[in-house]
């Protein structure tokens, strides 16, 4: 029998998902596979509506070694194993002749641990462990989670945090999980042989498609003990994610709660000396992070760096005194021993990197106004260890619909630890960068809208005349819209200010429900609106006619005070780079880029994406800006706009009436 061609391939897997053929989608699945038979990398750019989940799983499931799909989001993963996988294996069975197995993978904390359900969770004044079913007031909210939680314990197959709707408040679900350095380990552990987390190892193992997220793909490429099997081809969706999730593994911190914590379990597990060893060099600790003012600190303090030292030896002094004692008077005492263990191995281990201090990380100082100050410490950048550890030994593809800034992929390129696209060097991964474009008629399907006559927007000042241009897009689109800010107090501010200019438009913000709840409920009534920040940038799917209007209230530049991004730009400018370009500039593009994203999201979606900040189309960097957005027609004449919207808002009304019609009849 010959070999079925990857178009044959294709063809059946759309018609088995219900899609479109798209030729983005076939020109993606090309470059995909000619990836995959080279060994080599690619970067593909493929616009909302192209189906790119196919465009990289026929091919990988064509070439039939395993693959590793790491996706950000929870949405993404859910479509992969609940519905594209499933379709598409049964739909290629007939002509590959084989059934590929496919599993799930996630850290080790995602899963229920039942040694935690069953025996209880370490109790930081008395010796050993605490029933915290019991402990729990039944009437209060973590006594209901906690209740709902045993009760799935019995129903769940894979004991998956994301499987169980509705979820549960993170206090809760730490009650009922452990990470992986609190695991006894499979062996050690009474319910070794039923654990959900090893399971899920177990199936991965065996399965040709294991889908994982951005966080487990970092910890296997930070900590050298793998995590993932061992596997030919990696395929990174939303890829423009990918270097703040592995900032965000790679980052540590210090607080007093956590260091106290880890004293209060180690104390019953070490000699009289190790134990006040501790906890006199965590009260030193304490006092000075009640003084900490927000901030990097370029130099360690005097004063903090003794504090830290004190912490990183005592804390080695416990960790070695916990291996060497044993107390019969504490119940469950190995789980106890691994709790402590972890706790003071952590705070070890983030003193000393900060102790040791690299030219290469960032420290400072943070303060909330809930849970006090901290101390952390995160990579000035992680392209170094990407290009280390993520492009050697496989094939990689990195797919998104944002990849391409300012016209080209080197700006991600770069970020991921890679050369400039083409060039040779020893140490460099070659990869060639393809945009397959997308199925949307952007000139046609979409306005982008910059408000050049409003002034030029000030750090937190006060912006009366965008919040009257704001009344006014709403109005003439008729609500229908979703508003990105670039502060939650901006959103907050506009919420308050709008529902009393427009109440006739129901405002929802962020935060006041679950986003899940507010997105189904934007989606339902089109006259609502929705404002928030960043996760609405990237994280709302309403095609239709609820969503005709995106509104981005400035150019979101990272705050001027972020420790991390001052950081990264400061260096880049002593390299002799341009970091305003590099490290702000590229995060706003790909903000922007992301947002203006969430206006077309079917063929048939009109609408407009307004920018409410002149310097789109004032400042020299805008033109930068403009080229990462999709190509829609532009203009700064706010009459044209207002005319527009009336238009596309009565189109809707029409359609809504017409579809009432046949209903009431």
């Amino acid at each position: 029998m010959t070999k079925p061609s990857l178009p044959e391939l294709l063809h059946a897997a759309v018609a088995a998902v219900g899609g479109t053929e798209r030729p983005g989608q076939v020109t993606m699945a090309e470059a995909v596979a000619e990836a995959i038979d080279d060994g080599a990398h690619l970067l593909v750019q493929a616009g909302t509506g192209t189906g790119k989940s196919l465009g990289y799983l026929v091919p990988a499931l064509a070439h039939g070694e395993r693959v590793v799909v790491a996706t950000a989001t929870l949405a993404l993963q859910r479509q992969l194993v609940e519905r594209d996988l499933p379709r598409t294996v049964e739909a290629l069975h007939p002509l590959l002749r084989r059934r590929p197995d496919f599993a799930m993978l996630k850290g080790r904390s995602n899963y229920l641990c039942l040694h935690r359900l069953h025996e209880g969770v370490p109790q930081d004044e008395e010796e050993g462990l605490f029933d915290q079913f019991e402990a729990a007031a039944p009437t209060s909210k973590l006594g209901q989670d906690l209740l709902r939680l045993r009760d799935w314990s019995d129903e769940t197959e894979n004991g998956d945090r994301d499987d169980l709707t509705p979820g549960v408040s993170d206090r809760a679900w730490s009650q009922v999980s452990v990470s992986s350095r609190e695991c006894l380990g499979a062996t050690k552990c009474a319910y070794g042989a039923e654990c959900f987390a090893e399971m899920a190892r177990e199936r991965a193992k065996l399965a040709e498609v294991v889908v994982t997220n951005h966080a487990l793909l970092a910890i296997d490429a930070i900590e050298g003990a793998p995590v993932l099997p061992q596997h030919e081809v990696l395929i990174v969706d939303e890829a423009h994610e990918l270097v703040s999730r592995v900032t965000g593994v790679a980052t540590g911190e210090l607080t007093p709660g956590q260091v106290n914590r880890a004293v209060r379990r180690a104390a019953k597990l070490v000699n009289e000396k190790a134990a006040d060893q501790l906890q006199t060099a965590a009260e030193g600790f304490e006092r000075l992070m009640e003084l900490a003012l927000p901030g990097r600190l370029e130099e360690i303090p005097e004063d903090l760096g003794y504090a830290l030292m004190a912490l990183r030896d005592a804390s080695r002094t416990v960790i070695s005194a916990i291996g060497t004692t044993r107390d019969k008077s504490v119940q469950d005492e190995d789980a106890v021993r691994k709790q402590a263990l972890a706790a003071v191995e952590s705070v070890h281990d983030v003193a000393e990197r900060i102790t040791n201090g690299s030219e290469w990380d960032v420290v400072w100082y943070e303060r909330h106004d809930r849970f006090g100050a901290s101390l952390r410490v995160a990579p000035m950048s992680v392209s170094g260890l990407l290009r280390e550890k993520l492009f050697t030994d496989r094939s990689v593809v990195l797919t998104s619909a944002t990849l391409k800034l300012g016209g080209d992929f080197n700006g991600v390129g770069a970020s991921l630890g890679l050369g400039a696209e083409g060039a040779e060097g020893d140490d460099l991964p070659q990869w060639k960068g393809v945009d397959v474009g997308s199925p949307f008629d952007y000139p046609r399907q979409g306005i982008l809208y910059v408000a050049k006559h409003l002034a030029r927007p000030a750090r937190d000042g006060d912006r009366a005349d965008m919040l009257d241009e704001l009344t006014e897009l709403i109005q003439a689109a008729g609500g229908r819209t979703l508003g990105l800010f670039s502060s939650m107090r901006a959103a907050q501010l506009a919420a308050e200010e709008l529902r009393s200019r427009i109440p006739e438009f129901p405002i929802l913000l962020q935060g006041e429900e679950t986003l899940g709840e507010l997105i189904k409920n934007f989606a339902a009534d089109p006259r609502t609106c929705l404002f928030g920040t960043l996760s609405l940038w990237q994280g709302v799917d309403v095609p239709g006619p609820s969503c005709q209007l995106v509104v981005m209230d400035k150019i979101p530049f990272p705050r001027p005070d972020d420790p991390l991004m001052s950081a990264r730009q400061k260096a880049v400018e002593e390299a002799g780079g341009n970091g305003f370009m590099a490290v702000a500039a590229t995060h706003a593009a790909l903000l922007m880029a992301q947002g203006a994203g969430r206006l077309v999201r079917a063929s048939g979606d009109r609408g407009v994406v307004a920018v409410l900040d002149q310097r789109l189309a004032t400042a020299r960097y805008g033109s930068y800006l403009k080229a990462s957005l999709p190509d829609f027609w532009y203009t700064t004449d706010r009459n044209q706009v207002r005319k527009s919207l009336a238009a596309i808002d009565a189109a809707a009304k029409r359609t809504e009436a017409e579809a009432e019609a046949p209903a009431k009849a």
